[in-house]
């Protein structure tokens, strides 16, 4: 007599609640929070029955990366230029890893920082074609804008506590001594910078080097 498969099944789970409850894991304890124990025991269930309903880990990992980029993707571009919708879409880059910051280590650790950018890219890449940024110019755009925001990310989320008060940069500036740098130059980069002001300027400087004005 056939049997029917329902060994790890549980009443009433679906793979969205799996998805959601990891993505939660993820947002409010970091990558290293998404354990599969934790997982199931955050939903009262076994852990077989998350290999039931969605895969191994990585497949867990792999569906929230995809479920995040989904909702980043749900932003609408603002403004009433080309250039001004394209840095919006930017902003959206940056305002959901500072946001979402354990969701972008994930991503990183996974190697799915492009999965997890894929719909705000390809919103930016509409603006770019509505701009009549396309081909290769576009790429270059695209990718000059992405690489530009990536490099703010790498300083916005780093662990200052690594930093030790001797290697700072208020420390190393406060040693240089070099008659060819104006003293009030040396002095402010002893000072530090206020990251998102100057992630609007220079990402914004970019923009309007690869899109037209419109």
């Amino acid at each position: 007599m056939a049997t029917t498969r329902t060994s790890g099944r549980h009443a009433g789970l679906e793979r969205d609640d799996v998805v959601e409850a990891a993505l939660r894991l993820v947002d409010e304890g970091g990558a290293e929070a998404l354990t599969m124990r934790r997982l199931a025991g955050e939903l009262g269930v076994a852990t077989t029955t998350i290999y039931w309903h969605v895969g191994s880990r990585d497949d867990v990992v792999d569906a929230v990366i995809r479920r995040h980029s989904e909702r980043l993707g749900e932003q609408a571009p603002s403004g009433d230029t080309p250039r001004h919708r394209v840095m919006s879409v930017a902003r959206h880059l940056w305002d959901g890893a500072i946001s979402h910051q354990g969701i972008t280590r994930l991503a990183e650790l996974h190697g799915g920082a492009s999965v997890l950018n894929k719909h705000l890219e390809v919103a930016m890449a509409r603006e770019l074609t509505a701009a009549g940024v396309i081909g290769e110019d576009a790429r270059d755009a695209l990718r000059a804008i992405l690489i530009c925001v990536g490099g703010f990310l790498v300083l916005a989320l780093r662990d200052e506590r690594a930093i030790t008060p001797e290697r700072s940069r208020t420390a190393v500036w406060s040693e240089v001594d070099d008659p060819e740098v104006d003293p009030s130059t040396r002095q402010a980069l002893t000072t530090q910078v206020y990251l998102p002001a100057l992630f609007e300027r220079t990402v914004q400087a970019v923009v309007d080097t690869y899109v037209p004005e419109g």
